[in-house]
């Protein structure tokens, strides 16, 4: 016979506790920087390896002084104590306690026919326990202690047979002189290591940051001809590599653009020829769409290079955004609608962006072209959202339904519904549009317009 154990669904099904990182919850209260987190992993160890040291010292080497300086004193008062006991009262007594008093440098008082009211005070801190376990040992008399009655003295009160016994003792008599010392040298040590490493992490940080904001800005289409690369030997690998990667990058931007540069040169020169031949053919149905092919080839021709050719051969340059977009708006009106009673404009002046000019032009022409082709009226407005700027472009044509909105940026995708084929174009215009937009570290989202058709969204970092 033979048998299997049999394991329960639940035991397969892993715990949701089982994913949690202990130290999960800890993540948000910790800083974000790469500073910070270094500064941490630096200083942290360091101070909680004096904290404990110090903890050490205060249980230890304080509880052991204190203990020892507090025997001394229940030494001297039980001196005291014997000496009341063995005189009789009178003048021998008066001058023998003196003696002591002067020996002792103790302030003494005695107290005829009073009697304590409670044996010994509440241990509160480490002192009144030293106290309280040293007088308790040492001294076979009911005795009362206050250590907090007097800022720099300890009362004492001890109980005779004819009256109390009162002695002040100076508080240094029963501390460590070196605990202050000591305090010092551990605050002052940590606050040297912080200063040292704050100095030498941010040393090591600023290589980094450099790296990031040469990234950021090779991504946003802006030169950075000054970069090199600087600090600890892992980061210099990293920073060339970078450079060596911006200069492939350049490199295959540049020779595409030449390659369609011949390309724009070997197919506009037969389309040339072809408009001249056509232009000495007499006038009939058949030149003239012959002629219109012409045109409609030279205009996807014009679409491809654009797509292909993006916004290389430009510098990026502060430019008035605003005062760009109402070019660019004009330029579309001129071209499609003269009236412009078609198109609203709302502009927030005095937005300046470093970006390249003519592609950019040329990615809000695209959207504004777009809208007007497929809706009968157009709003454009400009303005800050955040820390980016905003351009929306809404209209009011058919639309895009949202599981095809991505589908609009495929080049040389065309949409059936909504979007026929008789209005023109190659579908290049949203493609051409987000890749300069992303170019500049931006971004082009489509979403539904307050307005019952598209609203196009370009959000630009500032």
């Amino acid at each position: 016979m033979c048998w299997c154990p049999t394991v329960s669904t639940s035991a397969e099904r892993p715990s949701p506790l089982a994913s949690v990182h202990p130290f999960r919850s800890l993540k948000r209260f910790l800083p974000r920087s790469l500073f910070g987190r270094s500064l941490i992993i630096i200083v942290a160890p360091v101070v909680i390896l004096q904290a404990i040291v110090t903890d050490i010292f205060f249980e230890r080497h304080y509880d052991v002084v204190t203990g020892r300086l507090a025997t001394s004193v229940a030494r001297d008062i039980g001196y005291l104590v014997r000496l009341e006991r063995s005189l009789p009262p009178g003048p021998e007594r008066e001058k023998m306690r003196q003696l002591a008093i002067s020996s002792f440098a103790y302030t003494v008082e005695v107290q005829p026919g009073e009697h304590l009211r409670k044996s010994v005070s509440a241990p509160a801190d480490p002192l009144d326990r030293q106290l309280l376990r040293v007088f308790s040992s040492e001294i076979n008399q009911d005795i009362s202690f206050d250590s907090r009655r007097y800022p720099n003295y300890v009362e004492i009160r001890v109980q005779m047979s004819d009256g109390v016994l009162r002695l002040l003792i100076p508080r240094r008599r029963f501390e460590a002189p070196s605990a202050d010392i000591f305090l010092f040298w551990m605050v002052g040590s940590a606050l040297v290591l912080l200063a040292v490493a704050i100095l030498f992490l941010r040393n090591q940080v600023k290589p980094i940051e450099r790296l990031a904001f040469a990234a950021e800005s090779f991504g946003k289409g802006r030169s950075i001809p000054d970069f090199k690369p600087h600090g600890a030997t892992e980061i210099r690998r990293a920073s060339q590599a970078f450079i060596e990667m911006r200069e492939r990058i350049e490199r295959y931007v540049q020779q595409r653009t030449e390659m369609l540069a011949g390309v724009s040169h070997d197919l506009k020169t037969p389309l040339t020829r072809m408009r001249l031949q056509l232009a000495m053919m007499p006038k009939n149905s058949d030149s003239e769409a012959m002629q219109s092919d012409v045109v409609e080839m030279e205009k996807m021709l014009n679409e491809y290079l654009d797509f292909a050719r993006g916004e290389s051969g430009e510098d990026a340059e502060p430019t008035d955004l605003a005062a760009l977009v109402d070019e660019a708006v004009q330029d579309v009106v001129r071209a499609r609608d003269p009236s412009a009673a078609r198109l609203k404009l709302t502009i927030t002046p005095n937005i300046t962006l470093t970006l390249k000019r003519n592609a950019m032009k040329r990615c809000i022409v695209n959207l504004v072209d777009n809208a007007l082709k497929y809706g009968r009226h157009v709003d454009v407005s400009l303005g800050l959202q955040g820390r980016n700027v905003e351009l929306l472009v809404d209209d009011d044509g058919p639309g895009i339904p949202e599981p095809r909105r991505e589908e609009a940026f495929r080049p040389f995708h065309r949409l059936d519904e909504g979007r026929n084929l008789q209005t023109g174009g190659v579908g290049l215009g949203l493609a051409i549009a987000r890749d300069i937009a992303r170019a500049h570290g931006g971004e082009i989202e489509l979403s539904a317009s307050p307005q019952g058709g598209l609203r196009a969204a370009l959000h630009l970092p500032l």
